[in-house]
């Protein structure tokens, strides 16, 4: 039988505890998201429907994005026990010649200042005070220069296309150096636009446009365009040509002639160093290392240029077995959390690059936003790696990962 008696009345109050109300909106909405998929939720509440699914979507039937995502789903980790950690584990790391705080960068991304008016200054100064490297993108809608102004001790990377018109793809190159960027991606995933289904059937822009689809979209969401009304002009801060649609834009800008001279030509201008973004396969891999490039990217844009492109996840293997001992590895297309990122690094990952989890903090919150991206993050890296048994990033190998396999390749005829 079950003793029962009348609650005392202090003992009521022990249990009577009430947070401290959080006056702030911002801090309170960004307080609450524990992880990426909810400062994705808050930014599509917060966010026109144009620049959400810009950010969101990706190429033809998005199939790129949904596979390279359910990759890292397909994840099995094997912890080990009983190793005798300490409190704190080490996240820092060497990458492209310098140091970082945490295993990942921002990744470059474009039309950024359409998501949230702070804009790359945002992202630039969130990774400053992080520890962590920036990539500005010659898409960008900050100057190289501005973004060195907002993270003036840090580390800043350039991310270049190649134009038609070449001129300013070596002008920006040049803008890069004087600026002290110390690592240049160039990227070889994109001689012409992917189709982006969503802009088109969203009729998206740069600028944006008044219709009456788009004002009624603004009505539940006025600071949107409060900010984006009161605030500079929206345009390309390295480029002269801003009216048109994305792949307007894009194709009118790059270049399908891109080749092996061009990256010689950039490799004289920049004494940094030279990562080419966008690898998709290890035979290309096996020729960029032999040239002489200072790290590889495994990136399909995305899912934003060929969708059914491969999986960098997945490549990333057969990558390391063949270059991975002569360079640096890098990996984006996907990650969505810490325990991505961790799996990255013990398949053999150097680092890792984020965007639109970059992008979703900042039109969750703008500059806090993104610090508050950048926290998820490093709390999921650190708590996977203490319930994994590893004090330090050096320490994850293959034996903690297993991928495994919804898609099996057919033998070829």
């Amino acid at each position: 039988m079950v003793t029962r008696q009348v609650p005392k009345p202090g003992e009521l109050l022990e249990l009577m505890k009430f947070k401290k109300p959080e006056f702030n909106a911002r801090k309170r909405r960004l307080d609450a998201a524990l992880t990426i998929h909810d400062l994705r939720a808050i930014a599509k509440r917060r966010t026109p429907r144009a620049a959400f699914d810009y950010t969101d979507g990706s190429a033809e039937e998005e199939i790129s994005l949904a596979r390279a995502r359910q990759a890292f789903l397909d994840v099995e980790f094997s912890p080990s026990i009983l190793r005798g950690l300490p409190d704190a584990v080490d996240t820092s790391t060497q990458i492209f010649g310098g140091p970082s705080a945490l295993p990942f960068a921002i990744a470059p991304t474009g039309f950024t200042r359409l998501m949230h008016t702070e804009g790359e200054i945002a992202g630039a100064s969130a990774a400053a005070a992080a520890g962590i490297p920036f990539t500005l993108s010659t898409l960008g809608t900050t100057s190289i220069e501005h973004v060195r102004q907002a993270n003036p001790d840090g580390r800043n990377w350039f991310q270049l296309y190649v134009m038609r018109d070449r001129e300013i793809s070596y002008d920006l190159t040049r803008r890069a150096v004087a600026a002290g960027f110390d690592t240049l991606f160039f990227t070889v995933d994109t001689p012409v636009a992917g189709a982006r289904l969503r802009d088109k059937r969203n009729g998206f822009s740069i600028p944006p446009q008044l219709t009456p689809r788009t004002i009624a979209n603004a009505i539940p969401r006025p600071w949107w365009w409060w900010d984006f009304l009161t605030t500079p002009k929206l345009e390309f801060a390295s480029l002269s040509s801003t009216g048109g649609t994305v792949g307007e834009l894009l194709n009118a800008a790059m270049d399908p002639s891109i080749s092996f001279d061009d990256l010689a030509v950039i490799r004289d201008l920049f004494p940094g160093k030279i990562v080419i973004k966008g690898v998709q396969n290890v035979a290309d891999a096996a020729k960029l290392v032999d040239l002489g490039v200072d790290g590889l990217v495994l990136s399909n844009h995305g899912g934003r240029q060929l969708d059914r492109a491969p999986i960098p996840f997945h490549l990333l293997p057969d990558v390391v077995r063949e270059v991975g001992r002569h360079t640096e590895i890098a990996i984006d297309t996907g990650i969505m959390s810490g325990a991505d990122i961790v799996a990255s690094l013990a398949l053999g990952a150097k680092f890792t690059l984020v965007g639109r989890a970059y992008l979703y903090g900042l039109m969750a919150g703008g500059r806090d936003g993104v610090d508050r991206m950048i926290h998820i993050l490093r709390e999921e890296i650190e708590r996977t790696m203490k319930l994994l048994g590893v004090a330090a990033l050096e320490e994850l190998t293959p034996e903690h990962v297993t991928q495994l396999q919804r898609l099996a390749p057919r033998p070829k005829p």
